[in-house]
């Protein structure tokens, strides 16, 4: 669909989160701190016909707005943004992308579809941010919301806006919350009028956004003091394993790369060959979609098995005692073995 020959990876950054989150504030403060001589294209998507979003964005030169009002870029308007955006690809050929969906749209078809055939060798997904202002965590319609919470639990990242609004409560609290997410999120900041570091996202390296680029808490200086510094991220057919041992309990695991799919079928089998004393949890890219694993240690074969918002990458987590834990290269293999190309 777009030409790698002509069009070199474009750095995408999705910017979510429900109905005035600050969404736009934060891409204005992203655009005023543009380095000059590149060229960005803003892709604006509001569930209402008129589009007022877009007139927060003056057009330049060097900054494409593009604006796609009434319906939802992860559904409805899933045709109308595929041929815009191979037309303002091609047309404009930006350094840069920043897509805003709407307030009230789900952001799992969007990644689907920016990662599926056509665009997944023009586009490098760089991250997903979702804004959250953390008042909206005593509003009990919000929280009984499923998009709003499906916003939160696909980002690889938060930012915290309108905390010159919240209490020091409702911001600890909204921390506190997300720190509960699993898998983590990469980084959590406060934004208040939108003002997020500029390089936290402009220095993302190539590829960081399709994993969250932080470990579990509990084996996290493991994974610092093994790497030194940032994590390594999985390439597709290459997974990246992390370790770690505390408090006489082990934790093994491993990140596979966005595109990576299993065969449910295989990767059932070869999870439930584990000891019964592990507790196993997962996400995976299948070839029944995007599915949450969870195993509690005890519970023999039992598994919950259910779809997930989560986008970033596949990955396995194995907790319990040290004694018990499998070789570690002869599960990856026959894990290895569950992916479709190998079967």
């Amino acid at each position: 669909m777009v030409s790698q020959a002509t069009l070199s990876s474009v750095p995408v950054h999705v910017i979510t989160g429900f109905l005035g989150a600050g969404k736009s504030s934060l891409i204005q403060h992203l655009l005023a701190h543009k380095p000059a001589g590149e060229r960005w294209a803003v892709v604006i998507n509001e569930f209402g016909r008129v589009g007022i979003d877009q007139t927060m964005f003056e057009a330049h030169d060097d900054l494409i707005i593009e604006s796609l009002p009434g319906g939802c870029l992860c559904c409805q308007q899933a045709v109308v943004l595929r041929a815009s955006l191979v037309r303002l690809l091609r047309r404009h050929r930006p350094d840069r992308l920043i897509i805003e969906p709407s307030g009230l749209g789900h952001p799992a078809g969007l990644l689907d579809l920016l990662r599926g055939e056509g665009f997944a060798d023009a586009l490098d997904i760089r991250g997903v941010v979702a804004v959250l202002d953390p008042r909206r965590l005593d509003d009990t319609r919000a929280m009984a919301h499923e998009t709003f919470l499906d916003q939160l639990r696909m980002a690889d990242a938060v930012a915290l806006t309108m905390t010159d609004f919240a209490t020091t409560r409702q911001v600890e609290a909204a921390r506190r919350w997300l720190e509960g997410f699993w898998p983590s999120r990469r980084w959590i900041r406060e934004a208040p009028y939108g003002r997020l570091p500029s390089e936290l996202l402009l220095s993302a390296e190539p590829g960081v956004g399709e994993t969250v680029a932080m470990p579990a808490s509990h084996h996290r200086h493991h994974a610092e003091t093994t790497h030194q510094g940032a994590p390594t991220e999985p390439r597709p057919g290459i997974p990246v394993p992390e370790r770690g041992e505390a408090l006489g309990c082990a934790s093994l695991g491993w990140r596979w790369h966005p595109r990576d799919r299993f065969e449910l079928h295989a990767l059932e089998t070869r999870l439930a060959s584990l000891p019964a004393a592990l507790r196993v949890k997962g996400v995976f890219h299948t070839d029944r979609g995007w599915l949450f694993y969870n195993r509690v240690a005890g519970s023999g074969d039992s598994a919950e098995i259910r779809p997930s918002v989560w986008r970033h990458d596949s990955r396995l987590e194995l907790l319990g005692e040290p004694g018990i834990m499998p070789d570690a290269e002869s599960l990856e293999a026959s894990l290895a073995d569950c992916l479709e190309a190998r079967r």
